[in-house]
C-alpha cells in the first residue's frame, strides 16, 4: 500500500505530516527521517482495528486484504 503524505515545516523547528486519506492521522520528528519514522507508526496505528470492539457474527468472516 502506498498512502501519500503532506510534510510540513514545524513553526518551532522540525517537521509534522498528516496523511490525508486517514482523517486524524498526523505525526510530528525533529528530523526528516525521525517523521518518516513517527508517521509510518501513526498510520499503523490509525489502520489498527482491536476485533473484540467490532460485533462479529458465527456467520461472518474477518478477511484481510493487501492493497
Amino acid at each position: 500500500m502506498k498512502l501519500k503524505i503532506v510534510v510540513h515545516r514545524a513553526e518551532e523547528g522540525g517537521y509534522w505530516a498528516e496523511v490525508p486519506a486517514i482523517a486524524g492521522c498526523v505525526s510530528q520528528g525533529e528530523s526528516f527521517d525521525e517523521l518518516l519514522r513517527n508517521i509510518r507508526e501513526a498510520v499503523e496505528g490509525c489502520l489498527s482495528v482491536d476485533l473484540l470492539d467490532i460485533p462479529v457474527s458465527d456467520t461472518d468472516r474477518v478477511v484481510e486484504i493487501a492493497v
